[in-house]
């Protein structure tokens, strides 16, 4: 058969609408097979989020091939107003309703509270959820159509920690933000506290001048624990940093896995294994398993930080057990 010289090929416009026609759909086969299941996954927060983007991490490399992903960020750690908050749920019904996912994961409070909970409770639509703070009892789960991880902190384990460190402390500062994550937390931290006979002092700032003068206050406490920062738009990493580090008297301690560069020790959650844990759950939903018979779970693992430039700074002495099993602050 005689093939048309290339010159015609490429100045044939029907040949070459032809050609693309044909190599989008050779490509769109390819990576969209006819029978392919569908994942979307709700994210409570905003890409840049640390703790989001480590769970969406572990998410996509167990869900990677497996179904076709589609991601929406609610972004309500930036935008706290209750209307907002309402109208991103809305927003996530419709992806829903119009998407026809085969199951969706959806990370951290507020996709359970504005999403799951008021349009989707004992629906047809599978849900996985993680990152919910402590406690599900807020939303009603379980449902039938729902399970999850819950995300709790290592708090009995971090006091412990502490009196390793400093021996049994009379007093403490929780110095944190005034949003829902930081009050659950609080409350928590408070419980602990109350049990150990120890004088908890609290303050949840507003802006990044009063979480320093609340530091400063804190350095008064047999030592400090230090909450997310998420919500503070005029949080400066450089300022922050070196203005702790002038004020750095006392153990500074936390949960959170983004603040290490801020305490001197650190107990925290690995969010990677949220996301894997729902991955898995939502392929074996995928694969024909009813949701409301999986039992819902409680994150297992943790990691031990110190930070030993703010360590410098103090005359506090870490045992050597502890500085062996723990990741330096780089």
């Amino acid at each position: 058969m005689l093939k048309p010289p290339a010159t015609q090929l490429n100045q044939n416009p029907v040949i070459i609408k032809c050609l693309a026609l044909l190599l989008l759909i050779t490509v769109t086969i390819y990576n969209s097979p006819a029978d392919a299941k569908k994942c979307l996954y709700i994210n409570s927060y905003h890409p840049g989020y640390e703790w989001s983007d480590r769970l969406a991490n572990g998410l996509r490399r167990e869900l990677k091939g497996r179904c076709e992903l589609k991601q929406y960020h609610m972004d309500t750690k930036r935008n706290t107003s209750e209307r907002y908050k309402k109208q991103a749920g809305l927003t996530a019904r419709k992806l829903i309703l119009d998407w026809k996912p085969d199951v969706v994961i959806a990370s951290d409070d507020n996709a359970s509270k504005y999403v799951i909970k008021p349009y989707f409770k004992n629906h047809s639509i599978p849900f996985v959820f993680c990152g919910i703070n402590w406690t599900v009892d807020a939303y009603g789960y379980p449902y039938r159509n729902a399970t999850g991880m819950v995300e709790v902190a290592p708090i009995k384990e971090l006091f412990n920690k502490v009196e390793n460190i400093i021996g049994k402390p009379a007093s403490v500062f929780y110095l944190g933000v005034n949003v829902l994550t930081e009050r659950k937390n609080l409350a928590r931290f408070k419980i602990e506290a109350r049990k150990r006979k120890i004088k908890l002092t609290s303050g949840l700032a507003k802006t990044s001048s009063e979480w320093l003068k609340y530091y400063q206050q804190a350095q008064n406490y047999d030592f400090v624990v230090i909450g997310g920062n998420a919500g503070l738009q005029d949080w400066d990493y450089s300022y922050m940093s070196s203005q702790i580090k002038k004020l750095t008297k006392k153990l500074s301690v936390t949960i959170q896995g983004w603040m290490v560069s801020y305490a001197i020790f650190g107990l925290t959650k690995i969010p990677e294994e949220q996301g894997e844990w729902a991955a898995r759950v939502a392929l074996y939903i995928l694969d024909g398993a009813n949701p409301g018979d999986i039992p819902i779970v409680s994150n297992r693992k943790w990691d031990i930080w110190v930070n030993e430039r703010l360590l410098k700074r103090t005359d506090i002495v870490i045992p050597h057990s502890i500085i062996r099993k723990a990741k330096k602050v780089q």
